[in-house]
């Protein structure tokens, strides 16, 4: 891979959601297999529990509604989306504070929304930058249109023009299914031992059901806070401990004015680290920052005392590049979502490990066709995105009603 390609991976590859690999590019434009459990027609007699109301567990849900399968979902918080969420009082517009960039084509979007059966061209803008700039710590560089031009033969993507993808999930998804969630229900053990399986919760309710599907993020899964009888084998154990469930936290801050690049590299050794305009596209007259770290990189950052300390460090950062202008602008208002240190979902994204493919077999291996899994990991065909996640709902739940 040349020198300017790795560039331009790591300069815009800023979703929550994003791999930082060509071989995800090329993969994400590649023609999806069928999606099997949209169109299909299943009868099945007996009870599912899904666990997670993220992406995956909201998609596989739909299709047990519409086939009127006996269901339910165990959600460990108090709202659906996962990673999904959005603020609508820091700009005239509504942020992305988890997953925010759609890395595939709008076809992909629109077979998702099968079930629904509308489209969604309308609603999304190009995401091709004006401007960006790397920062080495000490001097910020511009980057040239022409590099900019050259980024987007290979990465094409777009953002929501006047929504966000926890709007998508929300209609598209959770709508016809949110009677069906039990909020504040952290799962804690998960015994298939006998015909029905049984599912507990931290407050000690007790759930039975003939299939589980779950879905909880790659972090939890990695905590072993859900215990399994019998026990995960070695082979499913050593999958998910390969993956690399990235640390990470994205913050919003609000300017005056807008003195600064669409995006911004900033130099890492650690993981990745960028600023970016999140007004871009938008019809709007706020001004709002974005700033994306992950990996090891983004612990400095975390482990701050008070947000107000972190705050400060980035303000102190962008003064650095653009000349004190950063705290001229600032109006002092902001958001953080530190994603790792939610217990629900411990870090954003993972990172693919493709030179492991057998991990993934392993990872999406079912347990005695009892208990399956789901989620943004799952999916080989669109890893790590919110697509990848909800479609990876829509296979795995095919799998769990066509199990013997």
């Amino acid at each position: 891979m040349s020198k300017r390609i790795r560039t331009f991976t790591l300069l815009f590859s800023l979703s929550l959601l994003v791999s930082s690999c060509m071989n995800w590019a090329a993969r994400a434009v590649a023609k999806l297999p069928e999606v099997t459990a949209v169109n299909k027609s299943y009868d099945y007699s007996g009870k599912v529990i899904i666990i997670g109301a993220g992406a995956s567990g909201l998609a596989a849900a739909n299709i047990l509604e519409r086939n009127k399968i006996d269901y339910l979902i165990l959600e460990a918080t108090d709202r659906f989306g996962g990673r999904l969420k959005k603020d609508t009082t820091l700009a005239d517009f509504p942020i992305d504070l988890g997953a925010e960039w759609i890395h595939s084509d709008p076809i992909v979007l629109n077979k998702i929304k099968g079930v629904a059966g509308n489209t969604i061209e309308e609603d999304l803008v190009p995401y091709h930058l004006k401007s960006g700039a790397k920062w080495d710590g000490s001097k910020i560089k511009e980057v040239s249109k022409a590099e900019l031009d050259f980024r987007y033969r290979f990465l094409p993507e777009s953002k929501f023009k006047s929504s966000t993808w926890y709007d998508f999930v929300k209609q598209n998804l959770a709508k016809s299914v949110k009677s069906k969630i039990h909020f504040n229900s952290p799962v804690t053990s998960i015994d298939y031992t006998e015909d029905q399986i049984i599912v507990k919760t931290v407050e000690g309710k007790t759930y039975k059901a003939d299939r589980v599907l779950v879905t909880v993020s790659v972090g939890v899964l990695k905590s072993e806070t859900i215990q399994f009888t019998p026990a995960l084998d070695i082979k499913k154990r050593r999958a998910i401990a390969a993956i690399n469930f990235r640390p990470g936290l994205k913050v919003a801050l609000k300017f005056s004015d807008t003195f600064y690049h669409n995006a911004i590299e900033c130099a890492s050794n650690s993981g990745e680290r960028a600023y970016y305009d999140i007004a871009f596209g938008k019809k709007t007259e706020s001004h709002i920052l974005g700033f994306l770290c992950t990996g090891e990189e983004s612990m400095r950052y975390i482990e701050h005392s008070s947000d107000e300390a972190l705050v400060q460090v980035l303000i102190k950062e962008l003064d650095q590049m653009y000349a004190g202008r950063a705290t001229e602008y600032f109006t002092g208002e902001y958001r953080i979502e530190k994603w790792s240190e939610y217990e629900f979902t411990r870090g954003t994204w993972t990172q693919a490990f493709e030179e492991s493919p057998h991990h993934l077999k392993h990872l999406n291996r079912s347990l005695k066709d009892k208990v399956f899994f789901a989620g943004e990991i799952n999916d080989p065909y669109r890893q790590m995105g919110v697509p990848g996640a909800i479609l990876s709902g829509y296979h795995s739940i095919d799998r769990v009603l066509s199990a013997p």
